[in-house]
């Protein structure tokens, strides 16, 4: 088997237009995200799928049991592929993906999901500190709109402002064509 895992964080239905909490090119996002999907599947590379779910019915998005908390159907597990349940962004805390990557050997990761300011920023951090060799596929991550004080940031900008302190010292950050042409 290869040394190399895809995880997919957070494509949930939630996050595309209609859902709850609508992310920017979230579309653009899964359609990215499946080419990756096939792309390891054909590889042999392991796939993690981690879905986030916030533990109240007073949720703003991702209630336990909606249909806005399912994995979107673009880039659906196989029934071989496991799905891990988390309720914080950094995809390792108080999951078992770390135990599951290290008993299969995993030795870099590959990241891809949403959203880019938070699950993605989180676990691409904590990858690289468990020591994976870690990518993000930036054009397979989506961001929201933020405001802080009195500033107001689009998507793209806060999908920049995260990608680039990756990129300066936790992850390779590329496009998915660079990771699909791969052998």
């Amino acid at each position: 088997m290869s040394k190399t895992a895809l995880i997919l964080v957070d494509i949930q239905n939630d996050y595309f237009e209609g859902g709850d909490w609508p992310v920017a090119k979230m579309q653009t996002v899964a359609n990215n995200a499946a080419r990756l999907l096939d792309h390891a599947r054909a590889q042999g590379d392991m796939v993690v799928h981690v879905r986030h779910e916030i533990p109240s019915d007073d949720a703003p998005f991702f209630r336990p049991g909606s249909t806005g908390a399912k994995i979107n159907d673009r880039v659906a597990p196989n029934a071989d592929e496991p799905v891990i349940v988390k309720a914080r962004p950094n995809s390792f805390a108080g999951t078992d993906l770390l135990d599951r990557l290290q008993q299969a050997d995993v030795q870099s990761v590959v990241i891809c999901g949403a959203m880019s300011q938070m699950c993605i920023d989180a676990t691409t951090r904590a990858a690289a500190d468990f020591g994976f060799q870690v990518s993000v596929a930036q054009d397979a991550c989506g961001a929201k709109e933020m405001s802080f004080g009195t500033v107001s940031l689009t998507a793209e900008q806060v999908h920049a402002a995260f990608m680039a302190p990756l990129a300066m010292s936790y992850a390779q950050v590329v496009n998915t064509s660079d990771l699909v042409a791969k052998p």
